[in-house]
């Protein structure tokens, strides 16, 4: 079906070249010589776009703009003018104009202004499904190499890029990028299972940088005379932070980036707990035992972040003036804002935002919630909602306008569920879908990745014959009794505690105030 232009001109007739040159293209073109027949043709025409002369007699471009868009505001319209005063392009901008044509114009100057207008989607599409294609097999042949660390940092940053790119379009496409996750994923539980010892048992800096690590060797060097101010959104996943990071980009300038690895279990009680301490869980329960509960143990789980950071800054010969912020809830966030320039003669101010995993919990119990963000680019266009709204926003706004220095990381990421994995277990069994920690555990070797002895990768144990299980790809654990209705219930969900690159590989970034 061919698009429907309008173009208004006092002169159309010295245009005729032009009109014939889109006709021939396939567009059907409405042409008038004044603003106000321009109005009627808007209102008695399903138009796709309006081209508008600026300088008309009587009614005004800039006068027929406004009108038109207070009616139809999505409608695209392109201003031409003979003027280059800059006040008339700042009047035109200000009334959401698509684009500012400066007379003489060409007919494929028009055409690409209709093209980027009009198919603009379409034509982005069709060639991020074509680059997809070529690349498919590229990451294909990858999946079956022996990867390390950093290699799998890229694959992850490649499949990201085209879940963001594909999901815009092709469905189809992303369908079979969907599947190609999946591969990855079962690729990357092996990697984890044949490595993950070694990388919490090794000494110095030869492990990955992980959650247990990361504040000792990429956010404590730092640290200086200089107000630094480190947020740590729960729950955020690689492709959330990319869906922010334009809205940042617009505050501050990237002074770098990278992925590093959550530790298991890949949940708030021990990943970020590790973070804070500087230490696995194992360690800080035998170091630190008031400061450490089990998951059966009744009580909040993170109670002892500011503590156990003020440990871990002791430990490393941080003698620094620094505060610690947990906001889960909007008037704490509100109220933080508003105080926020009392935390500037701190070295270092940790703001704990848990706004993203309370969304994530949200979406398993409430059906409104899962309605909104029935799949992944939906729940990622949620977390830009909420981001754009929030308090955290605005206390980022004054970090750049106090020129002071960001960095801004998580403590886990999370993973779609639709697979559900039997596993039986005595009540005093962990209750988290992606991991189950406890004695007399029973459950298919074959679909888990299984911690017979927890101390071997520096996790705590509550009983001798305790043990740990995690969940691999896209899976989640289920009882046997009932087992139908909880299947329903969580299938296609988000959880985390697992083994995955969505749970595991998380960002980490530095920011300076844009100049």
């Amino acid at each position: 079906m061919s698009s429907t232009i309008l173009w208004a001109d006092d002169e159309i007739e010295l245009l005729k070249p032009h009109i014939l040159f889109l006709e021939e293209k396939g567009y059907k073109v409405i042409t008038v010589t004044s603003g106000n027949d321009a109005l009627d043709v808007v209102e008695e025409n399903d138009l796709d776009i309006v081209f508008l002369d600026e300088n008309m007699p009587g009614l005004s471009g800039l006068e027929t703009l406004t009108q038109i868009k207070a009616k139809f505001p999505s409608l695209p319209i392109i201003m031409i003018t003979k003027s280059e005063e800059e006040s008339i392009m700042e009047e035109a901008i200000g009334s959401k104009i698509s684009d500012y044509l400066i007379k003489p114009v060409n007919p494929k100057q028009i055409l690409l202004t209709i093209k980027k207008n009009l198919d603009e989607k379409r034509l982005q599409n069709e060639k991020a499904t074509v680059n997809y294609q070529q690349e498919f097999r590229q990451i294909g042949m990858r999946l079956n190499d022996r990867l390390d660390v950093e290699e799998w940092k890229e694959l992850y940053r490649k499949i990201v890029f085209w879940d963001l790119e594909l999901a815009k379009g092709d469905q189809g496409m992303e369908e079979v990028l969907q599947m190609q996750k999946k591969e990855a994923n079962r690729a990357f539980a092996r990697f984890v299972s044949d490595h993950y010892e070694s990388w919490v048992n090794a000494k110095g800096d030869d492990a990955p940088v992980m959650a247990h690590n990361v504040f000792r060797r990429k956010i404590a060097p730092e640290i200086s005379d200089e107000p630094m101010f480190l947020i740590v959104i729960d729950n955020l996943r690689y492709d959330q932070y990319l869906v922010l990071k334009p809205v940042l980009n617009r505050m501050f300038r990237v002074e770098s980036e990278s992925i590093y690895f959550s530790i298991l279990p890949t949940a708030t009680q021990y990943a970020r707990n590790a973070f804070f301490a500087g230490m696995m869980p194992l360690e800080i329960q035998q170091k630190f035992p008031k400061y450490w509960l089990n998951d059966e143990d009744e009580g909040g789980k993170n109670k002892f972040e500011s503590e156990l950071l003020q440990e871990q800054l002791k430990s490393l010969g941080k003698n620094i003036r620094y505060s610690y912020n947990k906001i889960t809830n909007l008037n704490a966030g509100k109220k933080l804002s508003d105080q926020l320039s009392n935390l500037e003669n701190n070295q270092l101010n940790v703001i704990v935002y848990n706004f993203v995993d309370m969304l994530s919990h949200a979406r398993t119990d409430m059906e409104v919630i899962r309605e909104l963000a029935d799949d992944e680019a939906a729940y990622r266009s949620l977390t830009l909602s909420w981001f754009e709204h929030s308090p955290l926003l605005d206390m980022m706004r004054q970090i750049s306008e106090r020129g002071h220095r960001m960095m801004l990381t998580t403590d886990h990421g999370t993973m779609h569920v639709d697979n559900p994995v039997r596993v039986v277990g005595d009540r005093n069994t962990s209750t988290n879908l992606r991991y189950k920690q406890g004695k007399n555990l029973s459950y298919d070797a074959g679909e888990v990745f299984e911690v017979s002895d927890p101390h071997r990768l520096k996790l705590p144990k509550t009983n001798v014959s305790s043990r740990y299980v995690f969940c691999r790809e896209n899976d989640f654990f289920v009882y046997p009794n009932n087992q139908n209705y909880y299947v329903n219930y969580y299938r296609n969900t988000f959880q985390h505690g697992g083994v995955s690159l969505e749970e595991m590989m998380i960002p980490l970034a530095s920011f300076r105030k844009r100049t």
